[in-house]
């Protein structure tokens, strides 16, 4: 269970990371001290001032050389315009240089934690939702930018503020110092005695939030579907309950930093009755000057009222260091694929890829692959076919290294993947992917998202290449038409085919298709697949397919059963082999077993 030590940690962790502004941590905190310094003298300037009054030419600012009364208060005034003046200037100076650090600091937090989250692999988003991760790089860095707004500041000087206040104590009555500081032991183990025990809430807050979160993605993500099977009602009744358990959790952690500000006004009221009452009995006494009296009084507020604001910091503190540990949390996670690789490959890059013994099992199911052997030869056209959870994309997967197999090895052009610098294997291959991703942009933005330096006639020859360019040209604003989130304006075979034009621009030596006409119509697919046919002369194509008509040019078949390569070979020689492939080419084709076509 988390408790202050973990809190304590955090804030380690946290100054850690920071040191790079360390000069910038340096002057806010100085200008913070400097801002409470002269924030605290104007209680020291009234009791001066009652001084003056009552002593006149025996009070303590005469012995400074100003003789008269009227000389000691023009003193007192040019003094006290100074310290207000350094008051301001060093409130201005905290507020720009912590505010500006925090912005700084949340900026460079969230884009850590971005890129570390864009280094894992495929595995890591499978076992982390992505409104928990949305949660984490949005609300936990807007909650921490919020403590080092004010509450860092709040801490400064709040200890600022008891040494200075102690020393003057300690100065002017040590007796009435030890009376009127009895109360912090108290306040002090009062804040720790809370933050052990809301550390734990807040962190269930912010795992609340980030549940709550994940919820509003995957139904506003899932809205066409919540709509066709009328779940709003449902879904309206989780989503009251998400909120509901996060409303309860801050409640739980409310109720426990709420008790604490009681707590220490009694605590203060106890220390502000005793300076109250035993330094006015020895000012009656001759014991003590008036004046000093005045300033005990006035500093015991200055010292024990602002502490009242202690616990709305302490609670700042205990929700910017839960936040602080899963954020440092999600930049320090493990990378499962390392991105090492120095190794090169030979240019021009040819594409022939070689999976030697491959096994790979996901974590949470028996699904993957078993001892795979493939040569996949350079300008060649492989086809990946065979049912569901066969392993297909699984192969994909790992040529790309989304994933890492767990025995055996991958080549690119006789060279181990593993060695490779992800961006150069990645930069070698096109993907069109079964499930389809488009940006918010435009269509220009789209296609030319592997080559941003691409020219407009570039862009236009991939999209006529892909059969993409008489529906782009039909638009009213062409390749500057926005498209919407994930492309919701357009139709799902007018995103398969900018998703086509894409990796065809990039033009890379390996094309990649998983299911790449699975969303078009007859017409459309066949143009697509004349398309493919252009493209594919200079280049090595891997293609996942369920419609077997689109592959039967392909020069190698592969059909994958249970993780396992149960046959290979060319579509006729499949067909004569009268095996797995041949008894889904007949249901497809609609033939029975003796070739003839079923009514």
């Amino acid at each position: 269970m988390a408790d202050s030590t973990s809190s304590f940690q955090a804030l380690i962790r946290l100054i850690r990371y920071a040191r790079g502004h360390r000069r910038q941590i340096v002057l806010a905190s100085t200008c913070s001290v400097l801002n409470k310094f002269f924030d605290v003298m104007p209680e020291i300037l009234i009791g001066i001032a009652i001084d003056v009054v009552v002593n006149r030419q025996s009070s303590f600012i005469a012995k400074l050389g100003f003789e008269t009364a009227e000389s000691q208060i023009v003193a007192l005034a040019v003094l006290t315009f100074v310290i207000w003046a350094g008051e301001s200037l060093f409130e201005y100076l905290h507020l720009v240089l912590w505010r500006n650090l925090a912005q700084r600091l949340q900026a460079e937090l969230r884009q850590d934690a971005y890129e570390q989250v864009q280094r894992q692999d495929m595995a890591f988003f499978e076992s982390r939702s992505s409104g928990e991760l949305i949660s984490i790089l949005n609300d936990d860095v807007n909650q921490l930018e919020r403590f080092l707004d004010g509450g860092a500041n709040d801490f400064i000087q709040t200890f600022v503020t008891v040494i200075l206040v102690g020393a003057v104590f300690f100065i002017l009555s040590p007796t009435i110092a030890l009376l009127a500081f009895s109360p912090i032991p108290v306040i002090i183990w009062g804040a720790f005695f809370f933050l052990r025990r809301a550390t734990p809430l807040y962190a269930d807050v912010r795992e609340q939030v980030g549940r709550l979160a994940s919820r509003l993605a995957n139904n506003i993500g899932g809205m066409a579907t919540i709509k066709s099977f009328t779940a709003e009602k449902r879904e309206a009744a989780a989503l009251a309950a998400a909120s509901e358990a996060y409303v309860q959790a801050n409640r739980r952690a409310i109720a426990v930093s709420s008790a604490f500000i009681p707590v220490i006004r009694m605590a203060i009221l106890a220390g502000f009755l005793f300076t109250f009452v035993v330094g006015g009995f020895k000012a009656l006494n001759g014991e003590l000057n008036v004046g000093a009296y005045g300033v005990l009084v006035f500093l015991t507020q200055r010292l024990l009222w602002p502490l009242t604001d202690f616990a709305k910091t302490v609670d700042l503190y205990e929700r910017a260091m839960a936040s602080t540990r899963r954020i440092l949390g999600l930049i320090e996670e493990p990378l499962r694929i390392a991105d090492t690789g120095q190794t090169h490959l030979p240019l021009p890059v040819r594409g022939a890829v070689a999976f030697n013994d491959i096994g790979f099992e996901y974590e949470r199911s028996a699904a993957g692959v078993k001892g795979l052997t493939l040569q996949v030869a350079a300008g060649s056209t492989v086809a990946l076919v065979g049912a569901t959870g066969s392993g297909k994309s699984t192969v994909v997967k790992l040529l790309l290294r989304f994933h890492e197999p767990q025995t055996g090895s991958i080549t690119l052009d006789g060279v181990p993947i593993t060695d490779l610098p992800l961006a150069e294997l990645r930069g070698a291959i096109g993907l069109v992917s079964q499930d389809i991703f488009l940006f918010e942009g435009s269509i220009r933005d789209n296609i030319a998202y592997g080559d941003t330096t691409a020219s407009d006639e570039q862009i236009e020859s991939a999209a006529r290449a892909a059969e993409a360019w008489a529906f782009v040209a039909a638009l009213r604003d062409g390749l500057d038409t926005e498209i919407g989130e994930r492309g919701v304006r357009l139709s799902g075979g007018q995103r398969q085919r900018l998703s086509l034009a894409r990796a065809i621009l990039k033009d890379s030596p390996l094309l990649i298709l998983d299911e790449a006409t699975s969303a078009v119509d007859n017409e459309t697919e066949a143009a697509i697949q004349r398309s493919l046919t252009r493209i594919s002369a200079d280049r090595t194509v891997i293609v996942i397919a369920h419609r077997l008509s689109t592959i039967v040019h392909a020069d190698n078949i592969i059909v994958l059963d249970h993780g396992c390569i149960a046959e290979q070979g060319n579509h006729a020689g499949l067909l004569a082999a009268n095996g797995l492939y041949a008894a889904q080419w007949r249901v497809q084709t609609g033939q029975n077993q003796n070739g003839t076509t079923a009514l």
